[in-house]
């Protein structure tokens, strides 16, 4: 039997703040190596939040959950947007080293549980099979795709709970 094992070390999902003193540049840096894998998979890195300062990360109106594990560090993170009828993902950004230990998943299926009947949108890279795959895996379904910055195009998805 050959092949890496998967680290199934638990993390624990909860509210977090790029406001926080000791978090906003802890998050930061995540956010920077999450893009940053991105970029190289879609071979673009005119990503906007890859460049994202600390002030502009803060500046964001979104609402967190981060997955910290066991030694305390942050894993993964989620950033999302509501109103009254839609929950729309702004980023999710899991450490390259803690990639496929299912904390992205976890971390989107918490925001599916807080959204309850309302619509959830997200969009990724057009070419970022993995994350289509995940959100596809999740129950998304495609809504089209954007040209955001001339050449850099990201696929939309969209999920209405039953």
């Amino acid at each position: 039997m050959g092949g890496r094992l998967r680290d199934t070390r638990p993390v624990l999902i909860t509210a977090i703040s790029p406001t926080d003193e000791s978090l906003g540049a802890e998050l930061l840096a995540l956010q920077k190596a999450a893009y940053a894998v991105e970029a190289a998979i879609i071979k673009d890195d005119r990503i906007p939040p890859l460049h994202e300062s600390l002030a502009g990360l803060r500046a964001q109106p979104l609402r967190w959950l981060g997955a910290v594990d066991e030694d305390g560090r942050l894993a993964g993170a989620v950033a999302w947007e509501e109103t009254d009828d839609e929950v729309d993902v702004n980023r999710l950004i899991v450490h390259p080293s803690a990639l496929r230990r299912g904390i992205g998943r976890a971390l989107v299926k918490e925001v599916l549980v807080r959204a309850g009947t309302r619509r959830v949108v997200v969009s990724t890279g057009r070419d970022n099979a993995p994350a289509r795959r995940l959100y596809e895996g999740l129950g998304f379904v495609p809504a089209g795709e954007t040209e955001v910055i001339p050449g850099l195009w990201i696929a939309d998805y969209a999920l209405v709970p039953s």
